[in-house]
């Protein structure tokens, strides 16, 4: 995937993970949670399902599976911030 790509992804799974689980960040919040949400998400999806290549480029597996994973990331987060 390129660098447009991973920001895409990640624009659109940390937004959609901050609509899951509440709490704005901005865009370059959501960037950053999402991007980071895909490489956990995509981390996940290897070691749970089986799936090697779950983040390939723009499409809906990749969202979903960044979106996992930053609610995983936010979740990881708000422990945190307690």
């Amino acid at each position: 995937m390129g660098l447009l790509s991973w920001l895409i992804i990640g624009a659109l799974a940390g937004w959609l993970a901050s609509m899951i689980k509440g709490g704005g960040y901005g865009l370059l919040g959501n960037i950053i949670i999402g991007i980071i949400g895909a490489l956990v998400g995509g981390w996940l999806s290897t070691q749970i399902f089986n799936l090697p290549y779950a983040v390939t480029g723009i499409n809906l597996i990749s969202i979903l599976v960044a979106t996992g994973g930053a609610v995983v990331v936010l979740f990881v987060l708000g422990l945190l911030r307690r």
